[in-house]
């Protein structure tokens, strides 16, 4: 399934596009692409931030040093 996606550009825009022979379907599709990711990326970012602070109200220093270096003796 896909979504259509409509955008006005100034004529001289587009004539410049169409002479430089840009896809302008593939630049748009490759420009939301990016910003999707780079806010999915914000996001996650932030949701970590919160678990990070969750977890060190609920975890010790200690334990997570324990735990890492437990982890490492497993390798």
């Amino acid at each position: 399934m896909t979504t259509v996606v409509s955008a006005k550009i100034p004529d001289e825009l587009g004539k410049k596009a169409k002479l430089h022979h840009i896809k302008i379907s593939q630049v748009v599709k490759k420009a939301i692409e990016e910003e999707v990711r780079r806010v999915e990326e914000k996001s996650l970012s932030a949701d970590l931030g919160k678990m990070g602070r969750i977890l060190r109200k609920k975890v010790s220093s200690k334990e997570i040093v324990r735990a890492v270096r437990s982890s490492g003796n497993e390798r």
